[in-house]
């Protein structure tokens, strides 16, 4: 009974986890607010656990916590997170051959980031908004920058590319294994999310599908784009009589100025979604995006199961012993820790309540 009261309280207060994950080669990272674990599946079958407090800029500085800017921070943490932690995994499927990516956040960190964003704004920006712009030139239409129907077309454009493009490297066995994983992070985070004993048992039957899962979030982040693209170009007049490639590459200009501003609108939409997702109208809101984890989640064995879930429970270990929430600086020295089953991992004794967000 008063489990029941418990989990009733927390549905009416609209309030979740804020701990979330990431797949990688052959595991699956995780971060708390104040804790960052990757655990990976070596080829010996041990789970390797790289064990880190995490003591990010929103801990030095408080006005990055605030909504809209929060968004941007945690896009650019995420992805600086991401390349860390997959250079380690990668590491350990290397170890043999002595080649090492760097497993910290350094320059090389940076320069990653700062390529893929160049290569997203390629793909996902400048290619859908010239096919968009020859579309509208071949076929005679008089759209124009200032329509609805432009960034409509380009939107569909944008996403039929992002879908393609999941699609097609989904046939790649590695990659596979990647999206398994992807399935096991979501259902070791579903199973804290409703309380029960981080088991493969438990974990086993929920979905693959997270509603807070970063491909809902690109699909936030190409609807909202559409709607803000819209609305601004009405207001921004770009001069008619300017030569057709540059006018476009003005346009292109704006939109990569408005990224990060459309994915901190994204990332509040994101959050709200995830507080109402057991509602009808949530439901609505998270299909879509539910529909992308199609492409980018698999069911995951019991093994990646145990990876996802030990990353899980360290993570709340680490929150545990050293009262990371009240730490005023680092207090957590790296470390590797190789397990042999999962039951070896303690979680401490903090739940759920010690990891909400409003």
């Amino acid at each position: 009974m008063h489990r029941l009261l418990k989990k009733l309280i927390l549905f009416l207060s609209k309030q979740y986890t804020s701990i979330g994950g990431q797949a990688v080669i052959e595991g699956v990272m995780m971060r708390s607010p104040n804790a960052f674990v990757v655990a990976v599946r070596l080829p010996n079958g041990k789970i390797r656990l790289r064990r880190d407090q995490w003591y990010g800029l929103s801990q030095k500085l408080n006005f990055l916590k605030k909504p809209f800017i929060r968004g941007v921070l945690v896009l650019i943490e995420t992805m600086a997170n991401g390349i860390v932690s997959l250079n380690y995994s990668a590491n350990q499927a290397m170890e043999e051959e002595g080649k090492k990516a760097s497993e910290k956040i350094d320059f090389s960190t940076f320069l990653s980031i700062g390529l893929s964003f160049i290569f997203g704004i390629g793909l996902f920006v400048m290619l859908p908004h010239f096919l968009t712009a020859l579309i509208e030139n071949h076929f005679g239409k008089a759209w124009g920058l200032d329509s609805f129907m432009f960034h409509a077309v380009d939107g569909v454009i944008k996403a039929s590319i992002f879908i393609l493009y999941i699609f097609l490297i989904g046939f790649i066995p590695d990659i596979r294994r990647v999206f398994q994983y992807h399935g096991a992070e979501h259902k070791s985070i579903s199973t804290f999310e409703a309380q029960e004993d981080l088991t493969v048992e438990n974990a086993r039957k929920y979905p693959t599908f997270h509603p807070r899962c970063g491909t809902t979030f690109i699909f936030f982040l190409l609807f909202i784009s559409i709607i803000l693209f819209a609305g601004l170009f009405v207001f921004i007049k770009l001069p008619e009589n300017m030569p057709f490639l540059l006018r476009h590459i003005s346009a292109i200009g704006i939109k990569i100025a408005l990224t990060f501003p459309v994915a901190g609108i994204s990332y509040e939409i994101i959050k709200k979604v995830g507080a109402i997702c057991d509602t009808p109208i949530g439901r609505i809101i998270s299909f879509p995006g539910m529909m992308l984890q199609r492409l980018t989640t698999k069911e995951p064995d019991d093994e990646q199961l145990e990876v996802a879930l030990a990353s899980i429970k360290a993570v709340l270990f680490l929150e545990d012993k050293f009262n990371l929430k009240e730490a005023k600086n680092k207090v957590v020295n790296l470390e590797e820790v190789d397990l042999e089953k999962l039951e070896d991992v303690d979680t401490g004794s903090l739940d759920l309540k010690d990891f909400l967000e409003a």
